[in-house]
């Protein structure tokens, strides 16, 4: 068996799965109509269309001809099928980070705005070298010194985003929770904490936190991050990292759930100026 590592998906990939779903489903087929009717391979087409693999173009081109795609279409789709694999984001060392976290990465580099609510940490793309360092090594005790190294580098080169030529957008939303914990010791908090603050000021970050006396609220059930595009046709995503696994929601439902979900966050959190008040008696 090949040991080859398979690239994750990219954002371009993502989106022509999502315009061969929608075409065929247009088309009132199913998997197995598209098997009998062209001879590709139902687990074939089904990995295409979750962008688990890169359809050839004769087979994208079989598929454009049964589903009666427009000259428009079948332009569009053939220009991104043409590209797709392009990962202009990974690192040499990347291939030894979990390939989920690599996805992330990617798609995180592609994003216009990122959403991100914490209950329990500092979001990555917040934090110091010495809090990320100190994080790692607490959820992963059994982590080398190596794999704690490369988690920290890719964390803190993800954060180049936030200061491109057109920077990420980034909203975070915290629990008082993640600031109050003393990950690392009292130092690197006070570090952290100032950190925090010295991000607000920046036009393109907003930062939000809930304080405990807000009570119970939806974003206990854990923290999730909403990701959508610079081009409209590119399909938002959702990113949840549970200890089974991390997960990419992308369905319509599972969308506004979460959008729902971060409205009625970013409405009991207090506003930016109180969190960063908040924030400063922390460090005090």
């Amino acid at each position: 068996m090949s040991d080859k590592r398979q690239h994750p998906p990219t954002v371009r990939l993502r989106r022509l799965a999502a315009e061969l779903r929608r075409l065929r489903s247009s088309a009132g087929l199913t998997r197995e109509d598209v098997a009998d009717k062209k001879g590709i391979n139902a687990a074939t087409l089904y990995r295409i269309e979750k962008a688990r693999a890169r359809p050839q173009k004769r087979t994208l081109i079989a598929l454009l001809d049964l589903y009666q795609a427009d000259d428009e279409q079948r332009a569009d789709l053939l220009a991104i099928q043409s590209g797709s694999n392009d990962q202009g984001w990974l690192r040499p060392y990347h291939s030894e980070l979990p390939e989920e976290y690599t996805a992330y990465i990617g798609f995180e580099a592609e994003a216009r705005t990122v959403r991100n609510y914490e209950s329990l940490f500092i979001p990555g793309l917040a934090q110091t070298e010495a809090y990320a360092c100190a994080v790692v090594k607490g959820v992963l005790p059994k982590a080398s010194q190596r794999e704690i190294e490369q988690r920290v580098r890719a964390r803190m080169e993800r954060q180049a985003l936030l200061t491109k030529e057109q920077p990420l957008q980034l909203w975070a939303i915290i629990d008082e929770a993640a600031v109050r914990r003393a990950v690392g010791g009292r130092k690197v908090m006070l570090e952290q904490t100032r950190h925090l603050l010295q991000l607000m000021e920046e036009p393109n970050v907003t930062f939000q936190v809930i304080p405990f006396d807000k009570g119970a609220h939806t974003g206990m059930l854990g923290s999730f991050v909403h990701m959508d595009f610079p081009d409209p046709a590119d399909p938002e995503l959702v990113y949840i990292d549970t200890p089974a696994g991390d997960l990419f929601l992308e369905s319509e439902t599972e969308i506004r759930r979460y959008k729902s979900m971060f409205e009625h966050l970013q409405a009991i959190a207090v506003g930016p100026n109180e969190s960063a008040d908040l924030l400063a008696k922390v460090a005090e």
